[in-house]
């Protein structure tokens, strides 16, 4: 089976949301962070917002300490 996306443990800002994603695409955490903030910053912040507090809710943590 492929890969699966989960929030992560070790890349922890808010709620690991945006780390999990790096980790999923093999990059740094670092560039997934400021892409997101100047996307916030440049479009209209809402929808990203609402976007990233569900993404918290619906993605599980990982298991992996």
């Amino acid at each position: 089976m492929g890969k699966k996306l989960y929030r992560s443990n070790q890349n922890v800002m808010l709620a690991g949301v945006l780390g999990g994603l790096a980790e999923y695409l093999n990059v740094d955490a670092t560039l997934i962070r400021l892409i997101f903030i100047i996307l916030l910053l440049f479009t209209a912040g809402l929808p990203l917002t609402v976007l990233y507090i569900a993404a918290a809710i619906i993605i599980p943590k990982s298991e992996v300490y």
